[in-house]
């Protein structure tokens, strides 16, 4: 039996990604970077000093899809376009990335109480020597969040490994009052804008 080929490689780890890119039917194989004997560490995703939270969320998504296509290359993968993403939240012009434990995400979910925050998500693709980028701006408005409701959140662990300590798809979807953007881009991939770029690269979109 002949094996079907993948379409794009995906160069994430998320779930949340793999479910959308599903959701649309898009035939996509996972590409790790950290299996890649090669690579020392993982792309470093420090923020520079005094940089733009925008700057910063594009930089990091055009590293991580660049050094997807380069471990394509090294392990002598099939040619197809990489796609890479990544999401960072933004209040008050600070980058807000993910949470170190407990204590760290409470602190962020005090700062994002009741008020209005912005979630960046930049998604890139790599094919040979040709890389493009799509970035989406959701603004979101928390209602305001009381001690005992960050501690009951904490406790289902969802906050760990997430940028702004929240992920909407799950129970902090009931702190949101209003959303003005794409809602899929604040879960991490925002489907309009990676349709777009499948196009551009001539892949299979629904």
């Amino acid at each position: 039996m002949a094996i079907k080929q993948p379409r794009i490689y995906l160069c994430s780890q998320s779930p949340r990604r793999r479910e959308l890119l599903k959701q649309i039917g898009v035939n996509y194989e996972m590409l790790l970077l950290r299996s890649d004997p090669r690579r020392q560490v993982s792309v470093d995703e420090t923020p520079f000093a005094n940089e733009d939270p925008v700057a910063y969320v594009q930089r990091v998504c055009q590293a991580k899809a660049s050094a997807g296509w380069d471990a394509l290359l090294y392990r002598n993968l099939p040619p197809f376009p990489v796609l890479a993403a990544d999401t960072t939240v933004t209040i008050d012009g600070q980058i807000i990335g993910k949470p170190d434990d407990n204590h760290h995400a409470a602190e962020i979910l005090r700062s994002l109480s009741g008020r209005q925050h912005q979630v960046l998500t930049a998604v890139a693709m790599s094919f040979q020597e040709r890389t493009e980028m799509r970035l989406s701006t959701t603004t979101v408005t928390f209602a305001q969040l009381d001690e005992d409701r960050i501690r009951r959140y904490l406790l289902t662990h969802e906050a760990h490994d997430k940028a702004g300590a929240y992920g909407i798809q799950g129970y902090a979807g009931a702190f949101v009052e209003r959303i003005e953007g794409s809602y899929t881009g604040v879960m991490g991939l925002p489907l309009f804008e990676t349709v777009e770029l499948l196009k551009a690269f001539g892949c299979p979109v629904p």
